[in-house]
């Protein structure tokens, strides 16, 4: 998926009307600021137009006690000048921090409902990106403004003829520049995705070495981690020619106007400009706009740029349709998700555990996936569910945050029982009458009353693999996602539990139920039925199935006689093996966890413990 692709930039209007609301609620701050400014700036003004009569009314008429004072004059207004630069620090502070809170308060949310690889890169390198562009874009455009004000109120003082000389270059030098700065902003943007694509093709390299390693793909990690070095070299050599033209425009606007003074200096002091007049103009020229010039352009050219385009990065709103190879694509009305050629495998020289499948669910329904283990369910699951992309072939499903699978391993951490259920739902809130009720459906309800209620602690080592499971499964109903993918999410329960459970997902108005089946009864459950036998599917009905599919007959031959007593206990708590008392399983969304997260949202990498540990005739996933 392209960077274009993976957001929806907030285009730039909006976005001068987010930065405009955010300076008006700050007039008081941007008041106090200018008024300082105009005190750092008045040296600018006072010290040509001191130099111009030191010369003229003093050392030139033989009067140096009067040049004296006019250079006395000069240095106190730089005194005064340097104590408004102390106290105009403190006001960009006063711009500075509260956009740097609200920039972090927006990544981090966007981070917790919408994760992605580039996440971390947005929080710490392109906020304080924002963060310091912004504070020297403050600066040195206020300097400017104030500095060049000065500047051209001392040429008018001295002589007004000396604007001819000044204005025309200046005023072409800056129309220059303002119209390299889009390019440049856009060379820039390309820079920062390349720089986000690194971050997030080295995170999923690390997070997976063990794997790479022992497929032997190191070569192939190292070949697709140098293009993404290599494109942001590309763009990085971009932006810099570009920076070509911030010189030009410097030399026009800046340095050509000191040259025409020379020029004209003959001409000048013929028509009765003088001698202090002409020195005066030298000073403002050399050393109060050039600098400034100088200071504007590099700052809005490299720090200016790039705080636009960081802005509108870090304000974008996730991508809900866009489509890599088509997988966020919307699936047609009145289906939750479609599978069109899909073909997937774990590495570019292993089997398709998937080849060229084709599946419709529709909106509402209720898809039970059977077959031996390591044929591919897991895998199955978690392309619907959108942790793995397809290497060919289109999942076309609903919005990023639409979505849950509940893996056959229940993930608990330490804390409340209201902090678990509640951790899917917006904001962690949920009212205690909504979170009973979900219980109650899914069956957890004496269990809550066990531990305490919703406020009671839970110790993570203390429950048993069922407990945990049915804490997941109350945790997914929560969320109220239109898509529900359960992965043998109910082995650890009874049957009676595994069917109210199942019953509860399945009665939910126009919810869709995909359950990868631990039993018989699940399928029996279903509308549908999708039978993997490694080569080909069937779907169809129990009754149909029976019929027509042999792999069908077997398993459900299988069940029958596997299928335990109906009041069998709940297995009993698993040992912990760290501090919250959570199995150090392989899996998805936190490190070392693979497999028995409750997922809700992208994702990158999964290994599904239910089919990993299994390998058939196929070799496994």
């Amino acid at each position: 998926m392209s960077e274009a692709q993976r957001h929806r930039v907030v285009p730039g209007a909006p976005l001068r009307r987010s930065g405009l609301r955010f300076l008006k609620r700050r007039r008081t701050v941007l008041a106090r600021l200018a008024g300082w400014s105009l005190v750092e700036s008045g040296q600018t003004f006072l010290f040509g137009f001191a130099l111009a009569h030191a010369l003229d009314d003093g050392f030139l008429r033989g009067s140096p006690v009067v040049g004296a004072a006019w250079l006395a004059a000069a240095a106190v207004c730089v005194g005064a000048g340097a104590y408004g630069t102390a106290r105009v620090y403190g006001a960009v502070a006063d711009l500075v921090e509260p956009l740097r809170d609200t920039l972090v308060r927006k990544v981090v949310t966007r981070g917790l409902y919408a994760p992605d690889g580039a996440a971390v890169s947005r929080l710490t390198h392109q906020v304080e990106i924002a963060r310091d562009t912004f504070a020297g874009l403050v600066l040195v455009s206020r300097s400017f403004v104030f500095v060049t004000a000065g500047a051209l109120v001392g040429l008018c003082s001295l002589a007004p003829v000396l604007l001819l000389l000044v204005v025309p270059p200046l005023v072409l030098g800056l129309a220059l520049f303002a119209g390299a700065l889009r390019p440049m902003a856009r060379r820039q943007e390309t820079f920062l995705a390349a720089d986000e694509a690194i971050a997030t093709e080295t995170g999923t390299a690390v997070g997976g070495l063990r794997d790479i390693t022992a497929a032997g793909a190191e070569r192939t990690v190292a070949a697709a981690a140098g293009e993404r070095f290599d494109a942001e070299l590309r763009a990085s050599r971009a932006l810099a020619r570009w920076s070509v033209s911030r010189v030009l425009a410097l030399g026009i606007s800046g340095r050509l106007p000191i040259v025409l003074l020379l020029l004209a200096a003959p001409w000048l002091l013929g028509r009765g400009v003088t001698p202090g007049a002409l020195v005066g103009a030298l000073a403002y020229l050399t050393q109060s706009l050039l600098p400034a010039l100088q200071s504007l352009m590099h700052g809005l050219g490299t720090a200016g740029t790039r705080l636009g385009v960081v802005l509108r990065r870090l304000t974008a709103e996730p991508a809900t349709g866009a489509a890599g190879a088509g997988s966020h694509r919307t699936p047609r009305d009145g289906y939750a998700v479609e599978l069109t050629g899909v073909t997937f495998a774990y590495g570019p020289h292993a089997d398709p555990v998937l080849r060229g499948l084709d599946l419709t669910v529709p909106a509402g329904g209720h898809l039970a996936v059977v077959g031996p283990s390591g044929i591919g369910k897991s895998t199955l699951a978690a392309l619907v569910a959108g942790m793995l992309e397809p290497g060919s072939g289109e999942v076309r499903r609903p919005a990023t945050a639409d979505r849950v699978l509940v893996p056959q391993e229940a993930y608990v951490f330490s804390g409340t029982v209201r902090e678990n259920l509640a951790y899917l739902c917006p904001g962690g809130r949920v009212p205690d009458a909504d979170l009973l009720a979900a219980a109650a459906e899914i069956g957890a309800g004496a269990l809550l009353a066990r531990l305490g209620g919703p406020d009671a602690t839970l110790a993570p080592a203390e429950l048993s693999a069922g407990e945990r499971q049915l804490l997941a499964l109350v945790r997914a109903y929560l969320a109220r996602a239109p898509l529900i993918v359960l992965d043998e999410a109910t082995c650890h329960l009874d049957p009676e539990a595994e069917a109210r459970a199942e019953r509860a997902f399945a009665a939910r108005p126009g919810g869709t139920l995909i359950v990868v089946a631990h039993r018989i009864s699940s399928a029996l459950r279903a509308d549908r039925v999708l039978v993997m036998d490694g080569t080909h599917v069937r779907t169809g009905r129990h009754g149909e199935l029976l019929r027509r599919s042999a792999l069908y007959r077997e398993l459900t031959g299988g069940w029958a006689h596997a299928e335990p007593p109906a009041a069998a206990p709940l297995q009993p708590a698993l040992a912990a093996r760290d501090a919250d008392g959570v199995d150090a399983v392989a899996g998805t969304r936190l490190a070392g966890d693979g497999g028995h997260v409750v997922a809700h949202g992208p994702g990158r990498q999964m290994q599904d413990a239910g089919d990993l540990g299994d390998r058939g005739a196929l070799g496994g996933q």
